[in-house]
């Protein structure tokens, strides 16, 4: 699947996308989120504080308990503000 990152959880990450396999047990928005922050220290402190990010699966907005089985698509950014 690909990963995409925005704003400053693709700064954290130093890439604005990827491709991942992540493993079987990996179901959830926030079990991919864990897993990515155990890659390495980048990761690790973009998703330190996963309260303050957003996301969303093939391009609709999700909550963290949302399974990603057959998600072509996710994406993390910050939460946004109108203007």
């Amino acid at each position: 699947m690909k990963v995409l990152y925005f704003a400053w959880v693709r700064e954290r990450v130093g890439k604005a996308e990827e491709t991942v396999e992540p493993p079987a047990g990996v179901v959830t928005v926030a079990d991919l989120m864990d897993w990515l922050a155990g890659r390495d220290e980048a990761y690790a402190h973009a998703f330190e504080n996963r309260r303050s990010i957003r996301a969303a699966v093939d391009q609709a907005h999700v909550r963290p308990d949302t399974a990603i089985a057959g998600a072509r698509e996710i994406a993390f950014f910050p939460p946004m503000t109108g203007g």
